[in-house]
C-alpha cells in the first residue's frame, strides 16, 4: 500500500537553512596551520627528485613534507599518505606544503619542482587485461581490496575460477545450472554489450579535516566523515597509538554518498605529530575530481534466454570494473544483483576487477547496484520488445518472491517485488496515452541492505526531555527518524526528544553511516535504550504513586495511574529525585543493544516518460515516478526526499555525468564546467509511491532507504529513450547524436 506523507521536520533544519552550521572548514583553532598538497600531473612514473628549497623559502611557509619524511613508509603504492617511489594517477598527492596561511601553502607549492621517469600508463581497462600491458600494481598493492559490506551488502561469488588476466585483481564468479544448454534452447536470446561511465559523488562540501595534537601523545580529528570509528581505528593503527587516544569528532557532513568514510585524515594526522601543530586540508573542487575515490566504469557483455511465453531460462554475464589504481571490490556485489532479482534458473556470471592508471575508485550510493541494474533492466526491456510483451509483465511473470532461492543458496524472505510493480503497472505516468515521439520506460531495482552491530544511550533531563546518544553521523535526517523511534519507545512527543552525535570518545560504537544502514542497524539500539530508560523512570514512580509499573503511563509530562490521571507525578520532579543529593534512586541512564542478523531486501520500480526530436536525437524526461518499499515509513517526508535525491543521482548517470579520461591518463572533466550535473530543467517532479511491507526484524518495521532510490533509473531513463527513438542505448551517459546516427545508418 502507499502511505501519505505525514512526518516530522528535521531537527538540525532550522540551523542548516539559516546558516548556523559548522561545518568542519569552519572550525578555527589556535595555532592552526594549512595544508595544499602537490598532486603528480603524470599517471605513471618513478619519482627522481623533488626540489622543495624555493617552497620552504616562501614567507609563512612552516615545512614542506615528502612521502620519505614520513614515518613507517616501507612500500610504494597508490594508498599512501604521500607518494614515495612512483606515482600510480594523474592526481596522486605528492608532497603536503604547510603554512600559516591558505595562500601561502597554495603560492609555495606552486613552487614545488618533482621530476618524473614516465612510464608507460594504462588507461583502457579491456588493453589493460592484455598479457603484454603493463603491470598497475604489485602483489602487495592489490591485495589492499576494501571490505564491500562497508558500504552496503556482502557478495555472494563463489571462488575465483582459474582464468586471471593481467591487472585483474580480483575474479567474482557465479554458476546455476548448464547455461549454455539453456540459451541454445531458448526461443528467444537478447545480446548486448553495455556500457557506464564513472562518476563522481559530487558533493557540495569537498574534503575537509582538522587533527589537532594533544598533550597527552594523542589526536583529536574533526573531520566531515560518514564512519568516525573507522576514521579512529585507522589513525591509532598508523600511528600505533591505543584507540582511546584518538578522538574524532564526526561534522556535519555536507554531503557523502559514501565517498566520505577516509581519505584525509591519516595524511593529517601524520602531520600533526610531526608539527606538533594542529593543520587543516580542505580539498579545491579540481582537487577533489582527481584525489577524491569515484565510482568505476563498467562494461557487461550479457546475454539473456526466454521461452516464448516470457519465461526467463538464461543469463550469461561477463563484465569489468575500472578500479583504477586500485584493487576493486563491486564484482561480487554485482553478481548478486544479476543472479538474484529474477528466477534464473541457469546463470554463469563472470566479473572482474581492473586496475589501470587513474584515480583509485570506491563507493558511490549503491556500488555495484547502478551498474548492475543499467545491463539487465535494459537487456530485460529488450527482451519485452522482442517479446511484443508488456514490459512489466514480463518482470511480474520472473521477478523473485519470497521463498525463492538466492544466489548464495538461502531462500528470499518477505519482499516487496511484486507489490512495486503492481503499484507502477497502475500508475497514470504508465497508463497514459503516448503522444508523438514520446515513450514510457521502467526499471526495477534491488538492495539487499547492511547491518552492524550498534549500542544507544538514553538518559531523561532535569527538564523531562530525552536524550539520545548515538556515534553515527546524521546525513540524511536519521537523527530525526532515530528521535522518533525512542519517543514511540518511551511514550512522549518526538518534540520531547533530542538526538545527539556524539564523538568516538563519548559515544557508543554505532555503524558508518553507509549502506542504507542506520536506522536498520541503529534504530533497535535507541528503541531498546528508550525502552529501559522508560523502565528505569517507572521504577521511581510505583514508589511515589504506590502502583506497579504496568499500571503506569507516561502522559504530556507526567507519569500517571492508568484510569486515575489526578494520581501523578511529574517527570522533572522523578528525575530530580534520582539526582538528588544522598538520593536512594539510581539516576535514569540507559544503553540499547542491537545486532540484527537478517537483511530486509529492499525493491524499488522507476517510471520515466520522454519525448524526443528525431531528427536532432535531443530528448526531453516529461514525467517522473519513483516507487519504494520501505517496510514502514518512520519519518514519511524525509523518506520522499532520500528517494528524490537518489533518483536524480541516477538520472545524472544517464543525462550527462562521467568521468573522461584522455589516451595519457589525464582527466578531462575535473570541474563543474565539464562534468555534468543534471540541471533543473532536466529533472522533471518526481512521483514518489512509498510501499510499506514491514520487515519483520527492523526497528518499527523499517527497512532501509537511501541506495535503492539511486539504482534503476539510469536504466528507466535509457529504456525510455531507446522505445522512443527506435535505437536501443547500450552506453550511458546518452549520446543524443548517436541516437541519430544509429537510426541514419539503420534506413
Amino acid at each position: 500500500m502507499s502511505v501519505p506523507a505525514v512526518g516530522r521536520r528535521r531537527q538540525e533544519g532550522r540551523e542548516k537553512v539559516t546558516g548556523a552550521t559548522r561545518f568542519t572548514a569552519d572550525l578555527e583553532l589556535a595555532g592552526l596551520l594549512h595544508v595544499h598538497l602537490v598532486l603528480s600531473h603524470a599517471p605513471s612514473a618513478r619519482i627522481r627528485r623533488i626540489e622543495t628549497g624555493a617552497a620552504r623559502a616562501v614567507p609563512g611557509v612552516v615545512d614542506v613534507v615528502t612521502g620519505a619524511d614520513l614515518p613507517g613508509v616501507e612500500r610504494a603504492g597508490p594508498d599512501l599518505p604521500l607518494a614515495v617511489d612512483r606515482v600510480f594517477y594523474a592526481g596522486q598527492p605528492v608532497v603536503a606544503v604547510i603554512a600559516e596561511s591558505e595562500s601561502a601553502a597554495t603560492d609555495a607549492a606552486a613552487l614545488v619542482e618533482v621530476e618524473y621517469e614516465e612510464t608507460q600508463p594504462v588507461v583502457d581497462p579491456i588493453a589493460a587485461m592484455a598479457a603484454q600491458a603493463p603491470l598497475v600494481l604489485g602483489e602487495a598493492e592489490a591485495a589492499d581490496a576494501q571490505d564491500a559490506s562497508l558500504h552496503g551488502a556482502s557478495a555472494a561469488a563463489d571462488g575465483a575460477p582459474d582464468e586471471r588476466l593481467r591487472n585483474v585483481t580480483g575474479v567474482a564468479h557465479l554458476k546455476r545450472g548448464d547455461t549454455d544448454a539453456a540459451l541454445k534452447a531458448a526461443d528467444v536470446v537478447v545480446k548486448g554489450t553495455y556500457r557506464i561511465a564513472g562518476a563522481h559523488q559530487s558533493f557540495m562540501e569537498p574534503h575537509v579535516a582538522v587533527v589537532r595534537p594533544e598533550p597527552d601523545g594523542g589526536l583529536t580529528l574533526w573531520s566531515s566523515t560518514q564512519g568516525p570509528f573507522v576514521v579512529r581505528d585507522t589513525v591509532a593503527g598508523l600511528l600505533d597509538l591505543p584507540p582511546h587516544k584518538v578522538r574524532v569528532v564526526g561534522m556535519p557532513v555536507g554531503g557523502g554518498f559514501g565517498g566520505k568514510i577516509e581519505l584525509l585524515e591519516p595524511l593529517l594526522a601524520l602531520l600533526a605529530v610531526r608539527l606538533r601543530r594542529p593543520v587543516r586540508l580542505a580539498l579545491g573542487r579540481s582537487h577533489e575530481f582527481v584525489v577524491g575515490r569515484p565510482a568505476p566504469a563498467a562494461q557487461f557483455d550479457l546475454e539473456l534466454g526466454a521461452k516464448r511465453d516470457g519465461t526467463l531460462v538464461a543469463l550469461r554475464a561477463r563484465f569489468h570494473y575500472d578500479n583504477g589504481a586500485s584493487a576493486g571490490w563491486h564484482a561480487g556485489l554485482t553478481t548478486n544483483f544479476l543472479g538474484g532479482t529474477y528466477r534464473v534458473p541457469n546463470f554463469e556470471l563472470r566479473g572482474f576487477e581492473v586496475s589501470t592508471n587513474k584515480t583509485p575508485t570506491d563507493a558511490y550510493r549503491a556500488p555495484g547496484a547502478t551498474q548492475a541494474y543499467f545491463a539487465l533492466e535494459s537487456a530485460m526491456d529488450e527482451l519485452a520488445a522482442r517479446l511484443e510483451m508488456d514490459p512489466i509483465e514480463l518482470r511480474l511473470r520472473n521477478v523473485s518472491r519470497e521463498g525463492d532461492p538466492t544466489v548464495d543458496g538461502g531462500r528470499w524472505p518477505r519482499i516487496a517485488s511484486v507489490e512495486v510493480l503492481e503499484e507502477a503497472r497502475l500508475h497514470p505516468l504508465y497508463m497514459a496515452d503516448l503522444g508523438d515521439d514520446e515513450a514510457v520506460g521502467v526499471a526495477l531495482g534491488a538492495w539487499g541492505g547492511a547491518r552492524t552491530p550498534s549500542a544507544a544511550g538514553c538518559r531523561v533531563e532535569p527538564d523531562g526531555t530525552v536524550s539520545v546518544t548515538v556515534g553515527s553521523p546524521d546525513i540524511s535526517g536519521t537523527a530525526t527518524g532515530l528521535a522518533m523511534i525512542a519517543a514511540e519507545a518511551f511514550g512522549v512527543s518526538p518534540d520531547m526528544v533530542r538526538v545527539e552525535v556524539g564523538d568516538t570518545a563519548s559515544a557508543p560504537f554505532s555503524t558508518t553511516s553507509s549502506g542504507s544502514q542506520v536506522t536498520y542497524s541503529v534504530g533497535g539500539a535507541v528503541y531498546e535504550a528508550a525502552r529501559e530508560a522508560r523502565r528505569q523512570l517507572l521504577e521511581i514512580a510505583t514508589e511515589e504513586l504506590e502502583a506497579a509499573p504496568e499500571d503506569l503511563e507516561i502522559v504530556g509530562g507526567n507519569v500517571a495511574v492508568k484510569g486515575a490521571p489526578s494520581r501523578s507525578v511529574e517527570i522533572t520532579k522523578l528525575v530530580k529525585m534520582s539526582r538528588e543529593f544522598m538520593g536512594r534512586h539510581k539516576p535514569i541512564e540507559a544503553t540499547g543493544r542491537s545486532a540484527v542478523q537478517a537483511a530486509s531486501p529492499m525493491f524499488t520500480m522507476h517510471i520515466a516518460r520522454v519525448r524526443i526530436d528525431r531528427e536532432t536525437g535531443a530528448f526531453q524526461l516529461t514525467g517522473y515516478a519513483a516507487i519504494q518499499d520501505v517496510g514502514h515509513a518512520i519519518n514519511p517526508p524525509e523518506v520522499e526526499g532520500q528517494i528524490h535525491g537518489g533518483a536524480t543521482q541516477a538520472l545524472g548517470r544517464a543525462l550527462g555525468e562521467q568521468l573522461v579520461y584522455d589516451g595519457d591518463g589525464q582527466l578531462r572533466t575535473a570541474s563543474f564546467l565539464d562534468y555534468e550535473l543534471p540541471a533543473a530543467d532536466q529533472v522533471p517532479h518526481i512521483d514518489v509511491r512509498l510501499i510499506e511491507v514491514p520487515s519483520p526484524v527492523g526497528p518499527l518495521g523499517a527497512k532501509g532507504v537511501g541506495e535503492p532510490p539511486a539504482i534503476p533509473g539510469t536504466a528507466a531513463l535509457a529504456n525510455a529513450v531507446s522505445r522512443a527513438s527506435g535505437v536501443r542505448v547500450h552506453d550511458v551517459p546518452i549520446d543524443r547524436w548517436s541516437l541519430v546516427r544509429t537510426a541514419e545508418d539503420g534506413r
